[in-house]
């Protein structure tokens, strides 16, 4: 499985980004970007952050920590801003050049924001960006929604847990296709309904199982873990049906 660098934008108090009505930015990325990177670590994913609290750094340092990093990919969360109020809404996603596997992810990422409920304002180049400029690996930039926009801002709080999701399962979309890999999960339950995955999804989360909805041939299922060795994922499916799920174990 991939190596991803996740990068929660701007951080610190000499760069809070962009700021509406005492809501900051940088707070606002950080907690998305620990979302994400959790369902990212519970997917296989090896996850790299360049911050996991309140810490300023250069653009070149976030570039150059990704390229320590020898990571497959690197992902940039960030909110959007306008010059007035109300004035915008939606989600883009910012590349160098808009090709290879970074437009890949970045269209995927923006398909599953839109599934959401955000507008999709496209795929943007940006080459002067230090984060998308020097890093070494395919790298984007996720806008997610406008901060000095009320509906965006409702929408960001309302379905977060969706939105991490969203942006991890347009991550895994390209980071994650390498069939070379088997990984064992453990399945407790498949829903056509999603409301009913994610009652059963918050009642694991509640009891500290690392579990995850995938949406795969109309079903919401409900999976704990990605395992390399068969023994662990067994381990999980033990420790799930001593709790008193019905669970069995898929690749």
């Amino acid at each position: 499985m991939a190596k991803v660098v996740i990068d929660a934008g701007h951080g610190g108090t000499t760069d809070p980004g962009a700021v509406f009505e005492g809501r900051q930015e940088k707070d606002d990325n950080l907690r998305l970007a620990l979302a994400v990177g959790q369902i990212l670590e519970n997917h296989g994913v090896d996850v790299v952050y360049t911050r996991t609290d309140d810490i300023y750094q250069r653009p070149i340092e976030k570039a150059q920590l990704a390229n320590a990093s020898g990571a497959d990919f690197f992902v940039s969360l960030h909110r959007n801003s306008s010059p007035q109020a109300n004035q915008y809404s939606g989600v883009e996603t910012l590349v160098y050049d808009n090709s290879g596997e970074k437009a890949e992810m970045a269209e995927a990422i923006n398909r599953e924001l839109e599934g959401v409920g955000f507008q999709n304002l496209g795929v943007t180049e940006r080459p002067g960006l230090i984060v998308l400029r020097r890093t070494q690996m395919p790298a984007v930039l996720v806008e997610t929604g406008f901060i000095n926009t009320e509906s965006d801002n409702r929408l960001f709080d309302e379905k977060f847990n969706e939105i991490a999701q969203a942006i991890a399962d347009g991550i895994l979309a390209v980071a994650g296709n390498n069939p070379g890999v088997k990984l064992y999960r453990v399945q407790a339950g498949a829903f056509r309904n999603q409301e009913y995955a994610e009652d059963l999804l918050y009642q694991l989360l509640r009891a500290d199982f690392p579990a995850y909805i995938l949406r795969e041939d109309n079903y919401y299922k409900v999976q704990v873990g990605a395992f390399r060795q068969l023994q662990n994922a067994t381990r999980m499916e033990a420790a799930l049906r001593r709790q008193g799920y019905s669970t069995f174990i898929t690749t």
